[in-house]
């Protein structure tokens, strides 16, 4: 697409990523149900499930906005996009952290 019209490929290249992960979405939707079904009968917190289907997401979006970077031939801006990545991660497993730690505190 970028040899014939390359101001509208990287247009092509989001509405094509975009309809991918909608239809990923729309696709794992079941499963994702199921797993969150017997993660609960499993007993880990609801706080948790929620955190691991958060970073899920939030890999999948990353590492697509820094391929449509770099595809664009910002590859400066795809490294901004995993650095923006891994503090969002780093940022949603806080609370996780802070239980790991207070458990290895009563441990001790």
């Amino acid at each position: 697409m970028k040899q014939y019209c390359s101001e509208h490929s990287l247009a092509v290249s989001i509405a094509v990523s975009a309809s991918v992960m909608i239809g990923a979405v729309v696709l794992l939707e079941s499963p994702f149900a199921e797993l969150r079904t017997k993660m609960l009968s499993a007993g880990i917190s609801e706080d948790y499930i929620n955190i691991i289907f958060k970073a899920a997401a939030i890999c999948c979006i990353t590492h697509i906005s820094a391929q449509l970077c770099r595809d664009s031939g910002e590859g400066a801006m795809g490294a901004a996009a995993e650095l923006w990545g891994r503090a969002a991660l780093v940022s949603i497993s806080l609370p996780v952290l802070g239980d790991f730690l207070s458990l290895l505190d009563r441990l001790m």
